[in-house]
């Protein structure tokens, strides 16, 4: 399933495969405030490595997807109660570093969303854990 997306409005779905397609194409497009604008003001990311939130993690979201990395993810499982969702997903990142060298990170990611007042689903915690980290060639 391929979800359409309108980047003024993005929208997560209740089905998660959607989600998830939605996720990638705003993480791969390389506009940070787009991905940034599928989270709460108070949620949670650890992509930088550490727990973020607010304009912290703004700041940190929109300076790594400027350096144009690329995400692929497959959800795993997920669960919804109400008006929360959890969603497990396997993801491999390949990111540039500031040294020129290329990485693959591999892992798992466990994301927490909430249905705002606005009927629309939006994160609430992203905690990406690495299982295995490899430098590339060229």
């Amino acid at each position: 399933m391929t979800a359409q997306i309108d980047w003024q409005n993005l929208d997560l779905t209740d089905d998660p495969e959607t989600q998830n397609d939605v996720f990638l194409k705003a993480f791969n497009s390389g506009r940070g405030a787009i991905f940034d604008s599928l989270y709460r003001d108070d949620s949670i990311s650890n992509l930088s490595g550490s727990p973020l939130t607010g304009k912290a993690r703004t700041e940190a979201i929109t300076a790594l997807l400027a350096t144009g990395p690329r995400l692929k993810s497959k959800v795993k499982s997920y669960y919804t109660a109400g008006d929360t969702s959890l969603i497990i997903v396997e993801y491999d990142l390949v990111i540039d570093l500031e040294d020129g060298r290329r990485q693959r990170i591999r892992g798992k990611c466990t994301d927490v969303l909430v249905r705002g007042e606005h009927g629309k689903w939006v994160m609430a915690v992203d905690r990406p854990v690495a299982d295995s980290v490899e430098d590339l060639q060229g």
